[in-house]
């Protein structure tokens, strides 16, 4: 057993025990213990009054959000569906298109009015998004490009009568890249219902602020289609309407509901989209739909078009010049489409542990083809998308499509645009982290234009497991993360918080520390070393399953992990997401009981002299070459920045290390090991 003391205000070595003595009533008074002023221990910017403060939640659970971080018994959601028509001209890159939208009131609250995006509008050289635009250029925004850009609105029309057959002229705002409509008659509350027609069109950039765009290829263009009509902003119980600018860096947040599409293009091009296709038939070869019909019941890669019949006319339909697509995808907050003459696509089928029956598919040109890049796609489709509903949420939709195009990496319900020369590693990669999104912010619905970590950061860490686990790691790390080195950047005093103003209040160089890399990190650390992989494990599935299609926010998810695990974890959010503070733990001294004789014990010191609180790993070198480890609470902290405990020891100690797996994310190894001089 480790008998522990703390340095700054418990007894210290070889001190007079207190004595116990009678008040004037004749009670036992409790041993009073001298405050012991360590001259010998080193400055410190740790307060632990401050790491262990209380009141981080700053208002109490109520009847929307409980307490325990779960929905509360009053919590409601808006809904939006949607029954959108387009047609794509793949001269002009024009996309003219008719939304029917049906949104429902399920609030406690009446409008007179309602907000929606129109985040194409971001692509006009007018708007905040290319204002912001440095001068040394950006992922975000349109990379420069002049063109007519923008959605052009014909019609807003609220549908009433018998049959929603009486249409009516509204009144809209536009301001950026947000509409404001003007109803007519008040919606009501608690599911009062509005029907909208929207007539539209917008010329699609060339680059999309790398989450759609047109790539050019040598049989075609493929178009990646994505932001393509009016989008509902979401209305809830925490902002109101959210409403913030699409400019760029921030993603989105939208409403669930159901999604009819239909997508019209020349018969030579191939549509994918988010969710099932329902008229195969009418859009395919005989031949293709037998072979889709092979791919269903198949755990090897079927060939749907292959890169020789690309070119072939008698791999598309006669007869007619255009065909119009028909896909449905249920309970979604988006839905996004591809299209091109180009497309390679094969498929085979997933295997879902609940027993429902999906499609992972991949379609890419035929420079992307081949074992050694997207002919593996649909491999790494699968596997990620199986590991990760066995591990957390079983996959919701008929299908996971990914598409070769100009985007780096882009996610949206049950379709993913990534780039056209990935290969190998990287491919498993991008498909990997684009399809993990499926459960961040598609399942459970975070706002990315507010709290993008809460969707990449989770995701990134969801990929770290998946990884490992794929094809018995093939591309599993060769060596363990280094904590310590990775803490170098992860804690850099340049960095802003992970918990700002959204991604729209970073520098755009901290992103992929901020959004992505950091928070994943925090995850590991809770998970490995703080709660253990099956306590974390059964709290981040209970989060998921409490808010799958619904929409969290960060403290809905610190208080449901704080709820699950049983642990109080307030010092850990304030330290790793609310504030950018460092860990520098140091081993300060080893000290004898008894300097003639080892084995009666030595009393260890550490310092802490950072900021943050951290669980405390030590490595024990005996001078035989024995080692030993010793591992100490975070409640070491909770009211002293240094600490002294007592290790029974044998014999000599030759040296002590902390963190000796670089697990921690201290950045100051330097004063990491004590030796004995």
């Amino acid at each position: 057993m480790l008998i522990a003391a703390g340095m700054a205000d418990a007894q210290q070595p070889g001190s007079q025990q207190p004595q116990k003595r009678a008040d004037t009533f004749g009670r036992v008074a409790r041993p009073r213990f001298v405050e012991f002023v360590d001259s010998t221990a080193p400055q410190t910017k740790y307060n632990y009054t401050e790491t262990f403060a209380p009141f981080f939640y700053t208002k109490n659970g109520n009847e929307y959000r409980a307490a325990t971080g779960e929905p509360g018994p009053k919590y409601w959601q808006n809904r939006a569906d949607y029954q959108l028509a387009a047609k794509l001209n793949d001269e002009t890159n024009e996309i003219t298109g008719t939304e029917v939208l049906t949104y429902t009131n399920n609030s406690p609250l009446k409008m007179n009015f309602i907000w929606m995006q129109l985040d194409q509008n971001l692509f006009r050289q007018d708007s905040r998004g290319s204002a912001i635009v440095p001068i040394g250029g950006s992922r975000n925004g349109g990379h420069g490009q002049v063109f007519d850009a923008g959605y052009k609105i014909k019609s807003v029309k609220v549908l009433s009568g018998p049959n929603n057959t009486i249409a009516t002229d509204v009144k809209y705002l536009i301001d950026d890249t947000r509409m404001q409509v003007l109803l007519p008659n008040e919606l009501n509350a608690n599911g009062g219902v509005l029907k909208l027609k929207i007539e539209y069109s917008f010329i699609s950039p060339d680059y999309g602020s790398d989450r759609m765009g047109i790539l050019k290829t040598k049989n075609g263009k493929i178009f990646t289609i994505a932001q393509w009509y009016p989008r509902m902003c979401v209305f809830d119980d925490v902002m109101g309407w959210n409403t913030l600018p699409y400019t760029g860096p921030g993603e989105f947040f939208l409403e669930y509901g159901d999604f009819d599409l239909k997508i019209t293009v020349a018969a030579k091009d191939i549509v994918v989209a988010s969710g099932e296709l329902l008229n195969p038939q009418e859009v395919y070869t005989p031949e293709q739909v037998k072979r889709w019909a092979q791919a269903a019941n198949s755990d090897k890669t079927v060939m749907i078009r292959t890169p020789e019949e690309v070119t072939d006319p008698k791999s598309r339909p006669a007869g007619k010049s255009e065909l119009t697509w028909h896909f449905r995808i249920k309970n979604a907050r988006d839905a996004s489409w591809a299209a091109s003459s180009s497309f390679v696509v094969d498929a085979a089928r997933m295997n879902l542990p609940g027993g429902k029956k999906s499609l992972a598919i991949s379609a890419y040109p035929a420079e992307s083809a081949g074992e050694a890049a997207w002919g593996r796609s649909t491999e790494f489709v699968k596997g990620s998308i199986e590991f990760n509903s066995k591990m957390w949420y079983e996959y919701p939709y008929p299908a996971a499509t990914a598409v070769a195009g100009t985007p780096g990496g882009m996610e949206y319900p049950g379709i993913v645009f990534c780039g056209a020369t990935a290969r190998g590693r990287g491919l498993w990669g991008v498909n990997d982290h684009e399809f993990g999104h499926t459960w961040f912010p598609m399942i459970v619905g975070s706002n990315e234009r507010l709290y993008g970590w809460m969707d990449e950061g989770f995701n990134t860490f969801i990929n770290t497991l998946s990884t490992a686990n794929f094809n018995n790691g093939e591309y599993k790390p060769a060596r363990p993360v280094d904590a310590e080195r990775m803490a170098q950047f992860f804690t850099a005093p340049t960095l802003e918080p992970i918990l700002s103003n959204g991604p729209d209040n970073l520098k755009e160089r901290n992103n992929g520390t901020l959004l992505y890399s950091k928070p994943s990190a925090g995850l590991v650390l809770l998970r490995e070393q703080i709660l253990g992989p099956e306590r974390f494990d059964y709290a981040f599935k209970t989060y998921i399953k409490r808010w799958a299609f619904k929409h969290p926010t960060p403290d809905d998810f610190f208080r449901t992990i704080e709820n699950v695990s049983g642990e109080s974890l307030q010092w850990f959010w304030r330290g790793w997401f609310v504030n950018n503070w460092r860990l520098d733990v140091a081993v300060r001294s080893v000290k004898y009981v008894d300097s003639t004789n080892y084995s009666k014990g030595a009393y260890i010191t550490l310092d802490n002299l950072e900021k943050m609180a951290m669980p405390v790993i030590l490595e024990i070198k005996m001078k035989n070459g024995k080692t030993d480890r010793a591992k100490l609470p975070v409640e070491i902290w909770e009211r002293n920045t240094s600490w002294t405990f007592k290790y029974p020891s044998t014999e000599e100690i030759e040296s002590v290390t902390y963190d000796p797996d670089k697990v921690m994310p201290d950045f100051n190894p330097a004063n990491n090991v004590w030796k004995k001089q």
